[in-house]
């Protein structure tokens, strides 16, 4: 039977402190000072003074908890006929280690990484390594057009692109290198390097001195024994930036922050019924599975004053000039704008 009246009207009687007792499920690595301050950036922001890091609350904490040997993702592809799964454990040692991948090539804390990839585990070993250090990463929609890629390379100047070699949809191969390679071209500003995982149904052509290949890259660093440990963010730091559409004009940044987000996400997914909130799923289909999760979610709690989703802000000024999200994540590290945003999906 639906709680939803239930915890509406908790939410109703003291907002803030709802939003406290959700954020106990988070590990910080320093406590917050306030739930909620209205009066800093455009629209307030929440859980100032605290500092956390996505990857931890993902993969360590659990590992740290004793559920290293548990199943943390499970990637599935109809498309490709794969079936893959990582233990928390397992998943952590790999995020680790292409987080050290990043470090060596120069990525730290407030760096732009921009993700040109389809749906398999790389893509999540890539967001949660970038997460890891501080950095902030921009998934782009694998296989758009080389333009569309080139306005958002130039919008989040990026140091470090990764992509694949391809992606599979039903009936096709889609060679992603060409179109990065166009894109980079178009681009104003290019991105120092790209780390390309290479596909077995399609192998691409590396740019030498500045293209470097995903396996090569990890193996050496697996060799090397490198890791990287979790860089403590402030909880208003961007965590990533999703671009729209840009169908009407120009696409525009939507940065989301790290602690916002993890309060929300972790409350969300433990109101879904068939779903443990501390583990991962990736689907090989086009269709999302974040989608498909919210469908699931009853969309009457969306009338709660969210942690991310009440401070929604496009890359805009407070006098409607449009900025680049790389302008907006620094302005959001110096704790001048609020951040958010919202998932996507893509292709295997």
């Amino acid at each position: 039977m639906s709680r939803y009246h239930e915890i509406y009207k908790s939410w109703q009687r003291d907002p803030e402190s709802f939003w406290a007792d959700a954020a106990s499920d988070i590990h910080w690595h320093k406590p917050f000072d306030k739930v909620f301050d209205d009066k800093a950036g455009l629209y307030g922001r929440w859980f100032v003074g605290g500092e956390c890091n996505t990857a931890y609350n993902c993969l360590d904490r659990h590992v740290v908890g004793g559920r290293g040997n548990e199943t943390a993702l499970i990637y599935d592809s109809p498309v490709t006929g794969t079936k893959r799964s990582f233990t928390f454990s397992e998943l952590l040692h790999e995020v680790e280690t292409f987080a050290a991948v990043l470090a060596d090539k120069g990525v730290s804390k407030g760096e732009r990484v921009v993700i040109y990839m389809p749906m398999v585990p790389e893509t999540l070993i890539a967001m949660l390594a970038t997460a890891r250090l501080g950095a902030i990463h921009s998934m782009v929609f694998g296989g758009f057009a080389a333009n569309e890629l080139a306005a958002r390379i130039d919008d989040a100047k990026p140091k470090v692109v990764v992509s694949a070699s391809c992606g599979v949809e039903p009936g096709r191969i889609v060679n992603y290198k060409p179109l990065l390679d166009a894109a980079i071209k178009i681009a104003a500003n290019k991105p120092e390097l790209c780390i390309v995982l290479q596909r077995q149904m399609a192998q691409a052509s590396l740019v030498k001195g500045r293209d470097y290949d995903w396996a090569e890259l990890v193996a050496e660093a697996k060799s090397a024994g490198r890791k990287e440990a979790c860089v403590p963010v402030e909880a208003t730091a961007p965590l990533y930036v999703l671009y729209t559409s840009g169908t009407t004009g120009q696409p525009k940044g939507v940065v989301r922050d790290n602690g916002g987000h993890m309060v929300a996400l972790k409350w969300s997914m433990a109101g879904m019924p068939r779903c443990s909130s501390a583990h991962m799923m990736v689907s090989g289909s086009a269709r999302s599975p974040a989608r498909n999760s919210v469908r699931r979610l009853e969309r009457s709690y969306f009338r709660m004053k969210f942690p991310c989703g009440s401070s929604l802000l496009m890359a805009r000024s407070a006098v409607g000039a449009v900025k680049s999200a790389a302008t907006l994540c620094s302005e959001t590290t110096r704790q001048k704008a609020p951040a958010s945003g919202v998932p996507t999906g893509f292709p295997s």
